[in-house]
């Protein structure tokens, strides 16, 4: 089993545990920060069981049908997960809302704060190990995975604040109110997976920083003239990258592939935790106005 695997189902495994003992003094203590997070911790289950079938398809290798293999379900699943963030913040902060309307009273205080403790605990030694699984691998799910348990280990600290000034003081609309803001939390760190995950799947190139270094790779080499129709894009478990080289029309096929072949070594190392898929193009001279008018789709490129 890979380690990326592994992770979800860590992660499943805690979140299910966390989620019964919630449940079950959140519905006793009346505690609607509590069934917050226990609404929460069920969510994280079900969505730890979809990453690992998702980070699964991801890995298996491309085919005659996928071609280019099933990468981007990660960004599928990101967005997914990001979405039911958002409707699980949209609903505590419903149920903040009920609680203050009606004036419910939080009961079996005690209780609620031991859970809330362990569960903070817990939470704390799961991100630090599903961070170190993205850190080793970059993916982009249990990257997801990780910010999502972070989000809930900010939400347990102030679940626990919450229950501790209701219980020291016996205000109750400290109880909702928190629960509201954790509501609000909660869907703003949403946007961030929902964002990453979109944008890799409409094909957005990769970061500035790596692009501007493939350049630099290209642009030293010393026996290529120039470049042109540089082209990036990830589908969060490997990098595609494909470009135009300018070498000397007189080039044997041979030393153009060598050259090729030494830029992409170069290449690869930029980003070892990914596979790489490189297409280099050979040209004799600068066709890129030809290629530019060619991709427009404009009629008139026939007549160049």
């Amino acid at each position: 089993m890979s380690s990326e695997k592994r992770a979800t189902v860590v992660a499943t495994v805690v979140a299910t545990t966390l989620t019964f003992v919630k449940f079950f003094i959140g519905v006793a203590s009346g505690s609607v920060a509590v069934l917050a997070s226990a609404i929460d911790s069920l969510l994280d289950t079900l969505i730890s069981i979809f990453n690992f079938f998702a980070i699964k398809k991801a890995e298996e290798k491309a085919s005659d049908e996928f071609q280019y293999g099933k990468g981007k379900i990660q960004a599928i699943a990101a967005v997914i997960e990001g979405t039911v963030i958002t409707i699980s913040g949209l609903y505590i902060i419903y149920e903040a809302i009920q609680k203050a309307l009606h004036h419910e009273e939080t009961t079996l205080l005690t209780p609620a704060i031991v859970v809330m403790v362990i569960s903070i605990v817990v939470t704390f030694v799961l991100v630090c190990y599903l961070l170190a699984v993205s850190k080793a691998t970059n993916n982009l799910v249990i990257k997801s995975d990780a910010l999502h348990y972070q989000t809930d280990l900010w939400s347990n600290g102030v679940i626990l604040l919450s229950l501790g000034i209701v219980y020291l003081t016996g205000w109750e609309w400290i109880d909702a109110l928190f629960g509201f803001g954790i509501g609000v939390y909660i869907i703003y760190s949403a946007y961030e997976i929902i964002e990453e995950g979109i944008l890799i799947l409409l094909d957005r190139a990769l970061d500035k920083e790596t692009v501007e270094k493939i350049k630099k790779i290209i642009e030293s080499h010393k026996e290529v003239n120039d470049y042109h129709w540089l082209k990036t894009r990830t589908d969060g478990k490997v990098n595609f990258v494909e470009f135009h080289l300018v070498l000397q029309p007189n080039l044997y096929l041979i030393e153009a592939h060598r050259i090729s072949d030494e830029i992409e070594a170069e290449i690869m190392k930029l980003d070892t935790t990914k596979a790489w898929v490189i297409t280099p193009h050979y040209d004799p001279f600068d066709d890129s106005e030809i290629n530019d008018c060619f991709a427009s789709g404009q009629v008139e490129c026939k007549k160049l």
